[in-house]
């Protein structure tokens, strides 16, 4: 009788790890690059009162057996690399990546962050930063001077400047790829972390060989959430989560009934 309180309560914490990844999801949703997740689930040992194969007589054998499943856990948090939907904003600095990859950025401790968020913006030296501040890599100083700025789908970044009749390069963007994006570890502020999971990361030029994608610019990658789908798995959850309780409640009452008979 407890163990089915017990395998309830497992389908009730793993659908509330599923409600906290779904409203992380739609609090999200507006979130420039951000990369949805998706819970996935695994049943949890058996118990078995009779092995399936075991033997029924000296002739015979057990075709299916007895097993008792104790519930779900969680496996992982799946992140979904889907593309999000690009957004014209008329700023030159705004860039989106049209396919696969990342952009690179230096982070205060010395790490190299990924993220498909690319709002950048010059800081006081007119190096190319994130709102964080964090600097894209490799370094792009775009001058004070610069009166237009001029991504192509490469990457190649070029400005004019007054007095100059031909554009001049002042850098490249770089972007990265990895085997297994899944794997990333996700800090926070858009940005991901390379780890043993996701491999080491591949880098190249955008739209090049190396399958990476193209570089929009003036756009802006949104989150790739469908808030409709949100909607239905939270449904799915919390109907889950109702019908796990259910058990429990069944169980104390069976118990509660036992109770009365040894009274």
């Amino acid at each position: 009788m407890l163990r089915a309180l017990y395998t309830a309560a497992s389908g009730m914490a793993a659908q509330q790890m599923n409600l906290d990844t779904i409203a992380n999801n739609l609090a999200n949703s507006s979130t420039a690059g951000f990369q949805q997740r998706r819970v996935q689930f695994s049943d949890l040992l058996y118990q078995s009162e009779i092995m399936p194969g075991s033997a029924a007589s000296q002739q015979t054998t057990v075709a299916a057996g007895v097993q008792v499943g104790l519930g779900t856990k969680t496996t992982s948090t799946e992140l979904i690399m889907t593309q999000g939907t690009p957004q014209t904003t008329g700023n030159p600095l705004d860039m989106a990546i049209s396919g696969v990859g990342f952009f690179q950025v230096l982070l205060p401790n010395g790490q190299t962050g990924y993220t498909r968020a690319g709002s950048f913006h010059p800081d006081s030296t007119g190096t190319l930063v994130t709102a964080d501040g964090n600097p894209l890599q490799p370094a792009i100083t775009i001058p004070a001077d610069a009166t237009n700025i001029t991504i192509g789908a490469d990457g190649t970044v070029s400005v004019v400047q007054p007095g100059q009749s031909q554009a001049s390069q002042v850098g490249s963007i770089q972007t990265a790829t990895f085997v297994n994006p899944g794997g990333l570890n996700s800090v926070g502020n858009n940005i991901y972390l390379a780890t043993t999971a996701s491999g080491d990361p591949v880098v190249g030029t955008p739209g090049g060989s190396d399958g990476l994608g193209s570089i929009e610019q003036g756009m802006l990658e949104q989150s790739n959430v469908s808030v409709v789908d949100e909607f239905v798995q939270m449904i799915l959850a919390q109907r889950s989560y109702e019908s796990n309780s259910r058990v429990v409640k069944a169980g104390d009452e069976m118990l509660q009934q036992l109770n009365q008979l040894a009274q």
